[in-house]
């Protein structure tokens, strides 16, 4: 398991998507910035929402890549966009990625349940299969779970099989763990290439990605992440952080000092349900 890095990350994203004629998960020209403005919101300040509007949130899939797997009816991947979070709403989706990790993630789902917010956990499969427990738990809390590989690899380095085994193995086991098939996948380090998105949709999972990042994988410290995630609040956001990879003490701390100050600054934090897919 590595820390995620930015040598990939939302550039090679990015340009994947260009390449691809794909629509951009994340750093849409129209839409929020993922990089923090200047003058920030000085510490314990509400956060103040920004202009009201919707925003689509998917990579557009391939169609056509081929039949599902034998004996399993996967779920149709659709031209429309899926996740849309409504601005108006003023809308955030909060995602965590790489667990889930007893050391970390237990934390982060009792300040989600203090608050009853929802939120989207793409697990690594050799986690989730060490900590099965957890994974029940993150679905009887109504969380969604993605998919985020099995060992955190970098897929644009890996062949079309190696690649598959790694994503279709954590499909498999968290199938097994929690009796339903993961409906998203993120890759590690937003590393995406035609192979990756062709296999994700092959799978049946829409791809997704993120608007801002916490940075949490450099462990700055919570006061560090605070700052990113209320200079990055805005309708239709999708903030990255981590709940394992490394020492995630910062990011448990800063999800209670940030999550009540978006609510009561009137954000609603949203994941799609299963039916949207």
């Amino acid at each position: 398991m590595k820390d995620d890095e930015p040598t990939p990350g939302r550039r090679l994203l990015l340009r994947a998507a260009a390449a691809l004629g794909l629509a951009a998960t994340a750093g849409c020209a129209d839409g929020p910035g993922a990089s923090a403005p200047a003058g920030s919101p000085a510490a314990g300040a509400p956060v103040a929402p920004r202009a009201h509007r919707p925003y689509a949130y998917r990579l557009q899939p391939f169609a056509g890549n081929g039949p599902p797997r034998a004996g399993r009816a996967l779920p149709r991947v659709r031209e429309a966009p899926i996740l849309r979070v409504d601005g108006r709403r003023r809308s955030m989706v909060l995602t965590f990625d790489d667990g889930p990790d007893p050391r970390y993630t237990p934390g982060i789902l009792r300040t989600l349940r203090e608050h009853d917010v929802r939120a989207m956990f793409f697990v690594c499969g050799e986690m989730a299969a060490d900590n099965r427990d957890l994974l029940r738990e993150m679905a009887d809390d109504g969380h969604v779970i993605g998919n985020h590989t099995w060992t955190h690899p970098l897929l644009t380095r890996l062949d079309r099989s190696s690649t598959r085994d790694e994503i279709e193995r954590t499909c498999d086991v968290v199938e097994d763990i929690v009796g339903e098939y993961p409906a998203w996948f993120r890759a590690p380090y937003g590393a995406w290439n035609r192979n990756v998105f062709q296999l994700g949709a092959e799978l049946g999972m829409e791809p997704l990605a993120w608007t801002v990042d916490t940075l949490d994988w450099t462990e700055p410290g919570a006061k560090a992440i605070v700052r990113r995630v209320r200079a990055g609040a805005a309708p239709g956001v999708v903030v990255l952080s981590h709940d394992a990879g490394g020492d995630r003490t910062g990011t448990v701390e800063a999800l209670r000092d940030y999550l009540p100050e978006l609510l009561d600054s009137g954000y609603h934090l949203t994941v799609p349900n299963r039916h949207q897919v």
